[in-house]
């Protein structure tokens, strides 16, 4: 069995001496794992950094097996976040909700989603909106995603401003103004075009959105919670744009 792709690096670990197993979402063979000789050496560890984009082909006996990965970097971004707290944040998380993807199954909608949100993670302003519509688009690979095209209540299209809890479909402002307190804000972001840069509180409504479907809907199930990452990229995020963006 062997193949050659792309992928972008979500983690490694050491195995052996010098050996690594590496850990790739890749664009024509999902997240895959593979092990890299002499992966742990000083000539590799740095290709291997999450972030970093390569090239890889993958061989093993069987497809089944864990198989072997040669690996050339084509963008070693990984460098270029380590001065910087929220991208180090980012990253993590980026990884661990990678992971909530079943193992060697395609998602081609998630490697350029990642590889969009990776090419401006460096900028909080980017970061943030990116970050909040790959979330989104996680919660749709999985089988979970919001309707946001018409309202709930009366199918209308336009003046989409509420999200229900229960449905994850959008409400209209008319339909949803008695019970607002008991739905989540639609940012304008998320629902439409628009050159505008979103506000801190714009940023805050869509982590709160879609935090909210990702905790009920994917990782309570699994027992599992939000990974700490995510509120560190958040709470550094908020120390470089007005004013600091406090969600769960």
């Amino acid at each position: 069995m062997q193949w050659s792709d792309e992928g972008i690096v979500l983690g490694s670990r050491r195995h052996g001496e010098a050996n690594a197993i590496l850990e790739l979402m890749t664009r024509a063979h999902g997240r895959h794992l593979g092990l890299v000789r002499g992966g742990a050496g000083s000539r590799l560890r740095p290709v291997l950094q999450p972030g970093n984009r390569v090239g890889c082909t993958w061989r093993a006996r069987l497809d089944e097996h864990l198989g072997h990965y040669a690996v050339e970097a084509l963008d070693a971004r990984a460098a270029a976040f380590l001065p910087v707290a929220h991208a180090l944040y980012g990253m993590t998380h980026l990884a661990a909700l990678c992971r909530l993807l079943p193992e060697r199954d395609p998602h081609p909608q998630i490697h350029a989603g990642l590889a969009q949100v990776l090419d401006g993670l460096i900028d909080p302003r980017r970061a943030a909106p990116d970050m909040v519509r790959f979330e989104l688009t996680l919660l749709a690979e999985l089988g979970f995603g919001l309707d946001l095209s018409a309202c709930a209540a009366n199918g209308q299209e336009t003046d989409l401003v509420y999200v229900s809890p229960k449905s994850g479909r959008a409400v209209s402002r008319q339909a949803g103004e008695p019970w607002r307190d008991r739905l989540f804000a639609l940012p304008a972001f998320l629902r439409e075009s628009s050159a505008d840069e979103p506000s801190p509180q714009d940023i805050a409504d869509g982590f709160a959105l879609t935090g909210f479907f990702l905790a009920h809907r994917v990782l309570e199930p699994r027992g599992l919670s939000l990974a700490e990452a995510r509120a560190s990229f958040i709470a550094a995020l908020g120390r470089n744009v007005r004013p600091a963006m406090a969600v769960g």
